[in-house]
């Protein structure tokens, strides 16, 4: 699994190039998300897989990188996804470059 900057994520889900899956739950996700974010919680993830694109990347997104680190390990194991990214540091590192995202201040 690879792991990219928020930079790197910005970029990529600009030029169309991925799904971009917060993993975070609920009451997390409706404090502050990135923006056309999916949410699928860790929680319900496994139950839910089926709703991840098997085509194209997928990047996970959580608080601070590494509950997605953990999904995209289980994801890259037990299902056929073309390309599972971590976004390194969440969306606290997301905030922390000044990137847009909807909600309060995360931390």
């Amino acid at each position: 699994m690879r792991e990219i900057s928020a930079g790197e994520a910005r970029d990529i889900l600009a030029a169309g190039g991925a799904t971009l899956i917060d993993v975070r739950e609920e009451r997390e996700h409706a404090a502050n998300r990135v923006a056309d974010s999916v949410l699928i919680p860790m929680s319900e993830f496994v139950d839910r897989v089926d709703e991840v694109p098997g085509e194209g990347a997928v990047i996970l997104i959580c608080r601070s990188g590494s509950r997605s680190a953990r999904v995209g390990e289980w994801l890259e194991s037990n299902a056929d996804v073309d390309e599972v990214i971590n976004l390194e540091g969440g969306i606290i590192a997301w905030a922390a470059q000044g990137l847009p995202y909807e909600g309060d201040a995360p931390g």
